[in-house]
């Protein structure tokens, strides 16, 4: 399989920018993605929840074809959903340009990866809090993007988990002993303070203090 890494060149500087929709107003979708385009955002993170592998409902491939037409920034799609091989098909032919996945999700970790590969986007794993990084390690080598949630899945608005801090810091190192590049991204309660314990990462995942705030301009610049 060929990987095809992420850019990791951010249009405002230090780490590459993906305000995530769930905190958007769906009731203006397409508006809300091109205000934080033109401001400088690098992609658009798509949560998606099936009410199953997470206690929520967000959304499906058809928000994301309506999307596709809508930006030309990358569509981060976050599959927190069980047996994800049964929505990949869809997502792809929607327009994703990468698609996360749970290691907890399915059986077949190795061949929802493939899957998400020959389909031509970029891969993502992903894990739980509470799970231990060692259940992603054997999959690093065939993934461009590795995805440490620092809130439990299935909710936006959370509070930042300080110790999982330390993923990050492990999987730098992994990355650098092993001659790896994924991008690490970050996701769940990322602001202007939690970013300070941030360094290791390279992309960050922030719905509502990017969609929420008075001055999205300056949100996103506080975290750059």
């Amino acid at each position: 399989m060929t990987k095809k890494p992420w850019s990791k060149t951010a249009k405002l500087g230090g780490k590459l920018l993906a305000p995530s929709i769930l905190s958007a107003d769906f009731s203006r979708l397409a508006e809300e993605v091109a205000s934080v385009e033109k401001l400088g955002a690098d992609w658009v993170h798509v949560d998606v929840m099936d009410n199953h592998f997470v206690p929520n409902l967000t959304i499906g491939a058809p928000v994301v074809a309506s999307l596709r037409k809508a930006t030309k920034m990358p569509l981060d799609c976050h599959l927190m959903v069980e047996n994800p091989e049964k929505l990949i098909p869809a997502f792809l032919k929607a327009g994703a340009d990468g698609i996360t996945i749970h290691v907890e999700s399915t059986k077949d970790v190795a061949g929802a990866i493939k899957m998400i590969r020959d389909g031509g986007a970029r891969v993502g794993i992903t894990l739980r809090p509470r799970t231990s990084l060692t259940e992603i390690l054997p999959y690093l080598p065939d993934v461009d993007l590795v995805l440490v949630m620092t809130v439990e899945p299935g909710f936006g608005g959370q509070s930042f988990m300080h110790d999982q801090v330390e993923k990050v810091t492990r999987l730098k190192a992994e990355r650098e002993s092993k001659k790896l590049d994924y991008v690490i991204q970050i996701d769940g309660g990322v602001n202007r303070e939690t970013v300070r314990e941030l360094g290791d990462a390279d992309c960050l995942v922030a719905g509502s203090f990017v969609f929420g705030a008075s001055d999205r301009a300056q949100a996103l610049r506080d975290l750059s």
